[in-house]
């Protein structure tokens, strides 16, 4: 048991609770995890009790509540300094609090159409330009972070930013998004990372089907 508890939506779909989930894991952090099911119609009811914005993720550390992904990678961030979470260069924690904002804030026509989606047969579907837009943008995020750190992940190793881009990840690929050789590099090896390996497979074992979310 510890004294941090995540709670989380369906694994297969909920992307942004797969952020924090394994920004925690990659970094050994324990916390005790807890499934708040959003296959219903209009979403889940009970999570208003314990979220402040009746969404999920949300952390739970005694008497302190934080929600929003990015928010619980800062604040686990702060209670484990030494854990690697972000960068250990002041600049590229710089570059990759920036990109992990941008992440936050945009992208939507990707994520609009291409829902996170583990049991998806990766397969094409008709996207627009703006999706297009989105896939060339993070392509580009990725290139140049990848060759100033050489790799495997954006910033030499696993770390926030690495995090918040998981679902795209997922997305490039359920989606095949792109051809790009050096993208795919970085896929495999998020890919191949035994936190994502983890939560795969949980997503795969889901009986839930959200319709909506259903691309």
């Amino acid at each position: 048991m510890t004294d941090l508890t995540l709670y989380i939506a369906n694994k297969n779909y909920s992307s942004w609770s797969f952020r924090p989930w394994i920004a925690l894991t990659a970094a050994g952090i324990g916390f005790d995890e807890k499934l708040v099911r959003f296959d219903f119609p209009g979403g889940n009811r009970e999570i208003k009790a314990i979220s402040p914005s009746g969404q999920v993720p949300v952390l739970v550390h005694g008497s302190v509540t934080v929600w929003e992904s990015l928010s619980i990678i800062e604040y686990a961030a702060e209670l484990f300094p030494d854990r690697g979470i972000w960068p250990e260069k002041q600049a590229d924690r710089a570059i990759a609090r920036s990109i992990s904002m941008e992440m936050l804030s945009g992208f939507r026509a990707l994520r609009g159409a291409c829902p996170m989606n583990f049991r998806r047969k990766p397969g094409q579907i008709a996207v627009n330009d703006a999706v297009m837009a989105d896939v060339a943008r993070i392509e580009r995020i990725w290139q140049e972070q990848l060759q100033r750190s050489g790799g495997p992940y954006l910033f030499g190793g696993f770390s926030a930013a690495d995090a918040m881009y998981a679902p795209v990840v997922n997305r490039f690929s359920a989606y095949q998004l792109t051809e790009r050789s050096d993208t795919h590099a970085y896929m495999h090896s998020m890919e191949a990372h035994p936190a994502w390996i983890a939560w795969r497979d949980a997503a795969l074992a889901e009986p839930w089907i959200v319709p909506e979310d259903e691309a």
